[in-house]
């Protein structure tokens, strides 16, 4: 008889248990439902990344060997001041249609320099890139280093779209509307943009320290006369940096255009054998 009792508080134990969860559930459901959780700042305003269109799109794309010259001009005479290239090699650039006199001499004139040890003295010092050195990186003593732009297009969602949309996306927060017409600031007085940082709405928490790279035109001068726009030289650096985190990508397109054709004949030469061993036989 006791046993038996035992087991029946124990069920009505549990059963209390699951409705009061079932309460809770039933109970927060409800207060989601009638008072939902206003969206916040970053929630609200943030930005998808804007349309991309570059030719290195889909899985047919290739690569503009003169936009992706131009987007190294950009990296060169802009990023490569505050941000490394680490997993790039000078000479790696001769895919880009640079001849191997021209990437020496990039290696040569490149404004950070690789740096030695002398075993002797135990002291470092620095030496000229070679075309078989990768590009030096970028230190801030103290403040650590910006991040390195060789996977980028690969470590951000979105790619080259997010790296295109954060640089034209600086805006001034002042005024700054939603889709709503309601102003940032005014609905969000906390979100004001600290000093040293930038407002951007294509960026994860709206502020970025980094100042805008791109201020404007003919920032950089292009030799193949194409106009150096800063909705122009953002495409252009954004391709370069699809390139950088995929230089094989041309590659594995062709590759996979290839064994999709070959599936196709050998799968044909299966149905014509399939055909013509059994064309015979009654079933």
């Amino acid at each position: 008889m006791l046993p038996l009792f035992t087991r029946s508080i124990k069920f009505l134990v549990g059963a209390a248990f699951i409705f009061v969860l079932l309460l809770a559930l039933v109970g927060t459901v409800t207060t989601l439902i009638k008072e939902p959780t206003p969206p916040s700042a970053e929630e609200e305003f943030h930005k998808h990344a804007k349309e991309l269109d570059l030719p290195s799109n889909g899985p047919l794309g290739k690569f503009d060997l003169a936009q992706l010259q131009r987007g190294f001009l950009v990296y060169e005479k802009v990023c490569a001041s505050c941000h490394s290239l680490n997993l790039v090699s000078f000479r790696n650039l001769q895919d880009l249609g640079y001849s191997e006199p021209e990437v020496k001499k990039i290696a040569k004139d490149w404004p950070m320099k690789q740096p030695v040890q002398d075993p002797k003295a135990g002291t470092w010092g620095e030496r000229d890139n070679l075309a078989s050195d990768r590009f030096p990186k970028v230190y801030y003593p103290g403040t650590g280093s910006p991040p390195d732009l060789s996977l980028i297009t690969k470590a951000r969602h979105d790619g080259a779209a997010y790296v295109y949309s954060l640089l034209t996306g600086y805006a001034d927060q002042t005024g700054y509307k939603n889709a709503k017409g309601e102003e940032l600031l005014k609905k969000f007085p906390t979100a004001k943009t600290p000093e040293g940082s930038h407002f951007n709405p294509y960026f994860a928490n709206l502020n970025i320290a980094m100042p805008p790279p791109l201020t404007s035109e003919n920032q950089v001068t292009y030799s193949d006369g194409t106009r150096a726009t800063v909705d122009q030289m953002a495409k252009d650096v954004s391709a370069f940096l699809v390139w950088t985190a995929e230089p094989t990508m041309q590659t594995r397109h062709r590759a996979g255009v290839a064994v999709v054709l070959f599936l196709l004949f050998a799968t044909g030469l299966a149905y014509g054998a399939y055909l013509t061993v059994w064309r015979g036989v009654k079933h």
